[in-house]
C-alpha cells in the first residue's frame, strides 16, 4: 500500500492484496496500464516518455478512486511482441479475476483495434519531462477529466 498525499493507494502488493481480499465487495475495478517499450536507438526516448506520462496519469487516477480501484504492474511489451496473441492469453486472464470492470490504460494506439476483456483508454502521450512541476500537474488532470468518464460510465451499466 502507498501514501500519496494522505491517501492509501491500492497497488499489485502483498499487503495491499490482502486490503482487496478483505474488501474485494468495494474495490470492484481493476487497471491495467500497457507499456510499449522500443528498442531501437531511435524510439527510446519517445518510449520512456509515454511510459513517464502514463505511470503519471495512472497514479492521479488512483488517486481520485482510492477504495475502489486496484492497480496491476504495467504490462510492458516490445515492437516485435504479438499484441493479439498477448490479448488472448495472458491479459484474456483478467477477465477471470473477481473485478467486475477491467481497463487497460495505454498511449499506444494500436490497442484500440484489439479485442480485450476489458475496456482499452487510450490517450496520446504527452512528453512531461521537461515540465515545471505545476503545469505537468495541470496536464495530467486535464487528462484526468477525458477518462474519468469512460470509467462512470461503465460502472453505470452494473
Amino acid at each position: 500500500m502507498t501514501i500519496f498525499k494522505g491517501l492509501v493507494l491500492m497497488n499489485w502488493t502483498g499487503k495491499d492484496m490482502d486490503t482487496y481480499l478483505l474488501q474485494k465487495e468495494y474495490i470492484d475495478t481493476l487497471v491495467v496500464p500497457l507499456v510499449k517499450i522500443e528498442t531501437k536507438i531511435d524510439n527510446m526516448k519517445t518510449s520512456a516518455s509515454s511510459t513517464e506520462f502514463i505511470m503519471h496519469l495512472a497514479s492521479l487516477i488512483e488517486t481520485q478512486f482510492k477504495g475502489r480501484m486496484m492497480f496491476a504492474p504495467p504490462f510492458s511489451y516490445t515492437t516485435t511482441t504479438d499484441s493479439l496473441h498477448m490479448a488472448q492469453t495472458t491479459l484474456r486472464e483478467f477477465s477471470d479475476t473477481s473485478f467486475k470492470h477491467v481497463f487497460f490504460l495505454t498511449t499506444d494506439h494500436a490497442w484500440t483495434s484489439i479485442e480485450l476483456p476489458g475496456q482499452v483508454i487510450w490517450m496520446p502521450s504527452i512528453p512531461l519531462e521537461n515540465m515545471e512541476a505545476s503545469l505537468r500537474q495541470s496536464i495530467l488532470e486535464d487528462q484526468l477529466r477525458q477518462v474519468l468518464p469512460k470509467f462512470t460510465e461503465q460502472w453505470s451499466k452494473q
